[in-house]
């Protein structure tokens, strides 16, 4: 029953785009990444970031401190890279080390080249449906139901996780756009209730096999953006192997949501450049 999302071909068309806007922009784009400490799976991720601004043509830069690097010195350090390097789009890769981990941090960031949309301005911005720019995570799922010709207009939407990088902004975007959302988070009683309530759940929590088929009711659409290592390897949230025979539509991890998001986070760069430039959009 089940069609799965092909993450990397939705990505594929949205790097295609890129490189066309690219050519015609008067200026070379430029991403710089904030890596703190030596997470191995944050290394990964910047790795396929380069990889893919590479492909595009956007210039990807990679600033590393130490773990053991104080709050007060990071931000100063962020805000010497604005002035210095003077890029289009900037992120601090997350997770921080957990006494960085502060919107201090992130807030060091001009709001112009906050590419993960994780300031306080620009999230202020995107509950009053006025961003300029959207997280990519969150994005990457409004670009899968794009692509599959699903408005979340009227359809009732169970999103499990409401952190900040993923489950908050989406719940806000889903809104926007006019959906029924049901926002679950760890105090949520009768999750399972819930997920039989929706057409579309939307995962966004880091537990290996937290959404398992009798959670889900037939023909319901599954997006997976939780990401979890076990034993180097790499999972969803969903129990992918028996909730894809009832599921309409479902992400795999890896290969969904992932592609998208980074290609996204690059497209934010070029809208960032077109900004400060003052080019159409």
């Amino acid at each position: 029953m089940e069609e799965i999302i092909d993450g990397k071909a939705i990505a594929q068309k949205i790097e295609t785009r890129l490189k066309k806007q690219i050519k015609k922009l008067k200026l070379h784009p430029k991403l710089v990444v904030v890596f703190v400490g030596g997470d191995s799976p944050s290394a990964t991720y910047i790795k396929r970031k380069c990889e893919a601004a590479e492909r595009v043509g956007i210039k990807f830069i990679l600033k590393k401190f130490p773990a053991n690097i104080s709050k007060t010195n990071l931000i100063n350090k962020i805000k010497q890279i604005q002035k210095t390097e003077k890029p289009n789009g900037l992120i601090v890769q997350l997770p921080l080390p957990e006494p960085l981990y502060t919107p201090e941090v992130l807030n060091a960031v001009d709001p112009k080249i906050d590419v993960d949309c994780l300031t306080d301005f620009n999230q202020g911005k995107l509950l009053m449906n006025k961003a300029f720019v959207e997280p990519p995570t969150p994005g990457a799922v409004m670009a899968i139901l794009k692509e599959l010709k699903i408005s979340p207009k009227g359809k009732t939407i169970t999103v499990l996780g409401t952190g900040q990088l993923v489950g908050k902004p989406l719940v806000t975007m889903l809104n926007n756009a006019g959906a029924t959302v049901i926002a679950c988070n760890k105090e949520t009683k009768n999750i399972k209730q819930k997920c039989l309530a929706a057409e579309i759940i939307v995962t966004a929590v880091g537990k290996k096999n937290l959404l398992k088929a009798e959670m889900i009711k037939k023909g319901t659409v599954i997006i997976d953006t939780g990401i979890v290592f076990v034993k180097h390897q790499m999972f969803g949230d969903v129990d992918f192997v028996n909730v894809k025979k009832k599921a309409s539509w479902i992400t795999p991890v890896p290969g969904g949501v992932g592609p998208i998001t980074v290609a996204l986070l690059l497209a934010n760069t070029v809208k960032c450049a077109k900004l400060q430039n003052s080019e159409p959009q």
